[in-house]
């Protein structure tokens, strides 16, 4: 990534559940809640410790933004999309800072807020984003909708991508539309068979234009 300012952001939102953790340290309980069920109970505990763990993910995943392109056998290809992928990275980082703040809020004031409820919207918004974002991905080894026969050649390649971003984009919305006005059981049902179906039908499809394609 070469806009210095973007690369701080991404740096700046990766370091920061350390940060509101290290704030938060001489306050947190023995045991902390690492997992909640689809009723937003708390299933799983665990040391306080255990939440540096969670801290480092942002960071390995700045440093594999910045070092995966130059691996690309495509790496050409991301000038074509570089603030996409940005993007990407940034939202993917404000996903971890916000399932930290989750997790503190929760350590700190138990029941105040519905953490099960927040963080499906969070993700419901992220697939949002990132549905917007996948149309105009171009081909590459490490972001998009990578089937072989996408990979295989650029027009299959952009076709793909632009249905796994409708996908994505009507998997998000349907997503926060049902945490908001479904039971749990409804939403993770609901989300799960849109987002898989879609999945599958973007592979066929992607399959199919290949076929088409090569069949001239």
């Amino acid at each position: 990534m070469k806009n210095k300012k973007i690369v701080l952001m991404i740096w700046v939102l990766a370091l920061l559940p350390a940060v509101m953790l290290a704030l938060a340290w001489s306050r947190l309980p023995e045991s902390v809640p690492m997992h909640w069920n689809l009723h937003n109970q708390v299933d799983r505990r665990g040391s306080p410790v255990s939440l540096w763990g969670l801290c480092a993910v942002g960071p390995i995943m700045a440093v594999m933004f910045g070092f995966l392109p130059r691996i690309d056998p495509k790496r050409a290809n991301y000038e074509r999309f570089q603030r996409r992928y940005e993007l990407s990275a940034l939202a993917t980082e404000l996903l971890m800072v916000v399932v930290m703040a989750a997790v503190l809020a929760e350590s700190l004031a138990p029941g105040r807020i519905n953490i099960a409820k927040v963080i499906c919207i969070a993700v419901g918004v992220i697939l949002i984003v990132m549905g917007n974002l996948m149309g105009k991905v171009k081909t590459n080894w490490f972001m998009g909708i990578r089937t072989p026969w996408a990979l295989s050649d650029p027009d299959v390649w952009n076709k793909t991508q632009r249905l796994g971003g409708w996908v994505l984009f009507l998997s998000g919305v349907l997503l926060v539309a049902l945490c908001l006005l479904a039971t749990p059981e409804v939403t993770f049902g609901a989300f799960m068979a849109v987002l898989l179906g879609g999945i599958a039908l973007t592979y066929y499809k992607s399959w199919k234009w290949y076929r088409e394609k090569t069949d001239m």
